[in-house]
């Protein structure tokens, strides 16, 4: 008995003085817990709108304020018509948009009647049902106040759903599925390249070759960029024909979006793959590594708007945070390479940035 004890304390200190289990045992659950206690919210926060205020009256100017001291709201943009206020939804710059007719004090004085009109960007239609929903009720409680001091002031609301206006469901998961299988599929499978080559005892033979350390890299992901392609044509094909999702943009610029994201996806696999030690833990880095941040971090599933500074950073750092925003850019919305020059240009510096750090740490272990 004294034997087993010695040996269960043993095995105590050894757990204690390995770093690395004491992470997964107490690290791992406390990180889960935060990151789900913060994401896992339906709530919206500072969403993004625009205020068409054609009337800039007192009546107008007081819904306004109401709408944008409630905390769901944040102005970000200011029109005065309606081809700036499309302008601003077709570059995501907005989620709602509030549009007042230029006589609403007027209306409301005269005939105790106004409208004033909600529009939603329902490329996501739950986020745009949850921010007419939460528009609706702060103008029903504006109007309710009104009521003692003159009588019945109804507010008509008129909603409108841009690019989505049936509300389809397809159209807010299928990118986002769309977007997280390419991701993981490309990072897996690169990610194993250089690690089976080390574990097989093959790597001495990249070492003698003439081949210079970015020639072996891109030639160990050519093959692999190729068979991707053709997964990403599978997948968006199946979202077109299978489950409705509209091309109304380019089919060349979705091309060209497409095959940057799976160089990015590409890149990072590698990148994995220069640092890892075997396929095992290649293949645990970019399983575990990248479906958690992209499926909570991205907007796939859970608004970005509603989630902490820090965790949006760290959302931003994420590929499928902007493929994201252009696959719905261009299939949906129909936008050009003018409204997604952003996305695109953060893909690319990803992508630069992914094989200069492959490159240099293939060189390190070529030392």
């Amino acid at each position: 008995m004294n034997r087993f004890l010695a040996f269960i304390v043993k095995e105590f200190r050894h757990i204690l003085r390995d770093r690395r289990t004491l992470m997964i045992l107490f690290g791992m659950p406390i990180a889960q817990v935060l990151l789900f206690g913060f994401v896992l919210t339906n709530d919206l926060k500072d969403a993004p709108i625009a205020v068409m205020d054609s009337a800039g009256d007192v009546e107008s100017t007081a819904l306004t304020n109401r709408l944008l001291s409630s905390g769901y709201f944040r102005q970000t943009d200011t029109v005065s018509t309606l081809e700036g206020l499309e302008a601003s939804f077709r570059r995501g710059k907005i989620k709602l948009a509030v549009v007042f007719p230029p006589s609403f004090a007027e209306d409301l004085a005269k005939s105790g009647q106004a409208s004033v009109q909600l529009i939603g960007d329902a490329s996501d239609p739950n986020v745009a049902t949850t921010l007419i929903n939460y528009a609706q009720a702060i103008v029903l409680s504006y109007q309710n106040e009104r009521l003692p001091q003159g009588g019945a002031v109804p507010i008509r609301v008129e909603t409108r759903m841009l690019y989505n206006p049936e509300l389809k469901s397809v159209f807010g998961f299928v990118p986002g599925v769309m977007t997280l299988i390419l991701m993981l599929v490309a990072a897996m499978m690169t990610s194993i390249t250089i690690a089976r080559e080390k574990e097989m005892g093959t790597m001495e033979v990249l070492l003698v070759s003439p081949l210079r350390p970015i020639q072996i890299i891109l030639g160990k992901a050519s093959p692999y960029l190729a068979l991707t392609v053709f997964n990403a044509m599978i997948v968006v094909l199946l979202g077109i024909y299978v489950f409705g999702m509209p091309l109304n943009g380019s089919a060349m610029l979705l091309a060209f979006e497409s095959i940057l994201y799976m160089v990015v996806a590409l890149s990072l696999g590698i990148f994995i793959s220069t640092k890892a030690a075997d396929q095992q833990q290649a293949m645990f880095i970019s399983a575990l590594g990248l479906m958690m941040p992209t499926v909570l971090l991205s907007g796939f599933i859970f608004p970005r708007e509603s989630m902490p500074l820090p965790l949006q950073v760290i959302g931003a750092l994420i590929p499928a945070t902007w493929y994201n925003k252009i696959i719905k850019g261009v299939m949906i919305k129909g936008v050009g390479l003018e409204s997604l020059w952003l996305p695109t240009g953060v893909l690319l510096v990803m992508a630069l940035v992914f094989i200069g750090l492959s490159v240099r740490n293939f060189k390190d272990r070529l030392e």
